[in-house]
């Protein structure tokens, strides 16, 4: 019963909870690049707006996570999630029905979706599910979580092409209204761990908030994931923000873009759940270091190459194994090392780095762009952080912390 993988139907109602939330978010979170060419004709939105706006929405979300995150540890991550949906609902009505122009568009797509997916993407729903598992299947069971993303990733941006087609830019924003409901309700069931589960048996109950935010500043591995995650943030924002735009100018067919992000998103699929397994064998830091540098070398190989339909499908599968594949093992560690007490606050801040990265992914690509009608300094230096992320990792100690009696 010890390494049961599923513990109890608690944590298996919660996993299937937290996958279709971030189903929900992610999948949409992935299609806001294809609007880009509609907004830039009926909102007159250039493409430095549109990356600012992006950036923007990475950065609040990244704010916001780590905040959601101490709300989720002290009052359960099911209200934190709610909540968040509710924000973002609000977020896709104002982009739908205005006003959605100038500042507003910045508050709409920026700020409010950004802070709904603070509470709904990845940090909040992962954590929670991490607190129903051992350290031995943790990393599987968030790389489950993280594939869903995937499956979010493979279908939306199909889908959302096809609405935009046929159905406009404003009845698609309706139906994403609609998925934001399915997210709502799947955010109920979103529950909190057993006190008798196997990964609260390791808790230290009288650690203090302040006391683990402590403990974890000072701890040099901690540190270097933080870095580490603001290279994953700018990567995975400047391909899911202006891949659209890079296929578009090289004179790619407009269905190009979608195509290569639902790639990215299936084999995400593989990548996340391979990674969940691997980081039950393997060493996490190792596994992650990899991860960068193969990504260095995916990323040189496809700019440097003649673009094509099929160099640009490669890219997709290639990349999309890594896509969110840092996830598993980057939230496996911080759990390792501190416990899952406050899983939902450290890894929120570990994930805030993320969304610093994000935010100059999305704004440095359109930035680069408008000033030199290219993409490729923004490219260069994705390629010289990933070199820096392989080597950050190297350093971190993966044992966990010994508390003594009178911190516990």
């Amino acid at each position: 019963m010890k390494n049961q993988f599923i513990q109890n139907k608690i944590a298996l109602i919660t996993l299937l909870s937290a996958c279709c939330i971030i189903l929900v978010s992610m999948g949409m979170r992935q299609t806001f690049g294809l609007f880009f060419s509609v907004f830039e004709e009926n909102l007159l939105v250039s493409r430095t707006e549109f990356g600012l706006a992006i950036g923007v929405q990475m950065f609040f979300w990244g704010l916001m996570a780590p905040l959601f995150g101490l709300f989720a540890d002290k009052f359960g991550g099911n209200k934190a999630v709610f909540f968040g949906f509710i924000i973002f609902g609000l977020g896709i009505f104002f982009l739908y029905n205005g006003p959605n122009t100038g500042i507003y568009f910045q508050l709409s797509l920026g700020v409010l979706v950004g802070t709904a997916l603070g509470a709904t993407a990845m940090s909040v729903p992962v954590s929670e599910v991490g607190k129903h598992f051992s350290n031995v299947n943790r990393t599987l069971a968030t790389g489950i979580v993280t594939a869903s993303a995937s499956v979010g990733y493979f279908i939306t941006p199909l889908f959302t092409k096809y609405s935009l087609v046929e159905f406009g830019w404003q009845n698609t924003l309706i139906y994403y209204l609609f998925f934001i409901l399915f997210g709502l309700i799947a955010s109920i069931f979103l529950l909190p761990a057993k006190k008798n589960s196997v990964s609260s048996q390791s808790l230290s109950e009288k650690q203090t908030f302040t006391k683990a935010m402590k403990e974890a500043f000072s701890h040099r591995g901690y540190i270097l994931l933080v870095c580490g995650f603001f290279v994953c943030g700018f990567q995975i924002t400047l391909v899911a923000t202006h891949i659209p735009g890079y296929m578009q100018d090289k004179g790619l067919d407009e269905w190009s873009a979608p195509i290569i992000l639902s790639l990215i998103g299936f084999f995400n699929i593989i990548g996340t759940l391979g990674m969940g397994y691997l980081g039950t064998k393997y060493s996490k830091k190792i596994l992650l270091s990899i991860l960068y540098f193969s990504r260095a070398v995916i990323i040189a190989l496809f700019i440097f190459s003649p673009v094509s339909m099929v160099t640009s499908i490669l890219f997709g599968i290639t990349f999309g194994m890594l896509w969110l594949s840092t996830v598993p093992p980057t939230n496996g560690i911080v759990a390792q090392i501190f416990g899952t007490k406050y899983l939902s606050s450290l890894f929120g801040i570990v994930f805030f780095s993320h969304q610093i990265g994000s935010f100059f992914g999305a704004y440095l690509g359109g930035y680069f762009y408008d000033l030199h009608g290219s993409y490729d300094y923004a490219w260069y230096i994705s390629i010289a952080l990933s070199i820096f992320a392989t080597l950050v990792h190297l350093p971190i100690d993966e044992k966990p912390i010994v508390r003594q009696e009178a911190t516990i």
